[in-house]
């Protein structure tokens, strides 16, 4: 039975066991570059454990584990460009060294390698996992286009938000939970099960997100905070500021959200304590821990062994009392 820490050391392995070309090297010195900065490996470890749960073999699991973290990696290489970011886990993104274009091409590029991998996966299980790659990259392509749209919209409900974060975040969790339990050979109730999980803790692991970049600590978080607040994104935090606060309290976030000159030590400061007089931290604690719940009884009725069980509910945990 593999702890979380071995499926960790073998994700890694794996990942620098993959042989890039040599040539363009602007084209994949900065996938190597990429891949390198680390991560939690969270989606590749999570289709490593369901199969094991489900008594399968993890080495049959490995391709499609690798390729949803290239996937993964591929859309956090876009984002940064779409976010203007300048860091990611705590260096420099890859458009701020090789610039927009050439990440542009490194995330397209990184799309195609996972599809690669993903096409290595035993013929037995080739339609359906090739399935759900395809499904899951574009409800994330959805999510984010509908992320995009929100910066147009004034008024955004929560519900909106969360569907939104489903697509974007969560449903990736949640198909590299169905992928490990299609390759053991699961049953269907139980990959419903624990995709619907997956889609809980994902959904928790985006709010708590949303937590951090406003209270995170910059050296833990790998980037600096505020961000979501500089670029008016509409977060959880800030669609439940604008539906709670009063009219003087709403008429003081509307002067920092239109105005384009702000500056952040002035700007984050100011949301922030807005935030903290609503109470906005503990209201999207309690959702999290909505989310966290569901999914630990999700976890328990498939009826796998307590150990896996255990493991899969400490996980749970952990994505949320994490600071970075």
């Amino acid at each position: 039975m593999q702890s979380f820490e071995q499926f960790f050391s073998l994700v890694n392995t794996a990942i620098h066991n993959v042989k890039l070309p040599n040539v363009p090297a602007n084209l994949y010195e900065p996938i190597a570059y990429t891949m390198a900065l680390g991560g939690k490996r969270l989606r590749p470890i999570l289709t490593l454990m369901t199969c094991q749960a489900f008594r399968g073999n993890i080495h049959e699991a490995m391709n499609a584990a690798l390729a949803l973290e290239f996937f993964h990696n591929s859309t956090l290489v876009h984002d940064d460009v779409i976010d203007h970011a300048d860091l990611r886990r705590g260096k420099p993104t890859v458009h701020r060294k090789w610039g927009e274009e050439t990440a542009v091409l490194c995330g397209d590029t990184m799309f195609a390698i996972a599809a690669r991998l993903m096409a290595k996966v035993g013929p037995e299980h080739l339609p359906a996992t090739m399935n759900v790659f395809i499904d899951t990259s574009t409800r994330v392509f959805e999510g984010q286009q509908m992320d995009l749209d929100f910066k147009f919209l004034t008024d955004v409900e929560t519900d909106e938000y969360m569907a939104m974060a489903r697509l974007k975040t969560a449903d990736l969790l949640g198909a590299a939970c169905r992928l490990g339990a299609i390759i053991a050979g699961a049953s269907p109730a139980n990959e419903q099960a624990i995709y619907n999980a997956g889609v809980n803790m994902g959904l928790a692991f985006q709010l708590q997100d949303d937590l951090l970049d406003v209270w995170g600590d910059p050296e833990v978080f790998g980037k600096e905070t505020g961000g979501d607040i500089m670029n008016n994104n509409k977060t959880f935090l800030l669609i439940s500021a604008i539906r709670l606060a009063d009219d003087i309290t709403k008429t003081e976030l509307r002067r920092w959200l239109n105005d384009p000159y702000a500056l952040r030590e002035q700007k984050v400061p100011a949301v922030t304590a807005i935030y903290e007089r609503l109470g906005l931290k503990q209201l999207t604690v309690n959702k999290i821990e909505q989310y966290n719940a569901e999914a630990v009884k999700l976890v328990k009725s498939t009826g796998m062994n307590p150990d896996d069980a255990d493991r899969f509910i400490s996980l749970i945990h952990s994505l949320t009392s994490r600071n970075a």
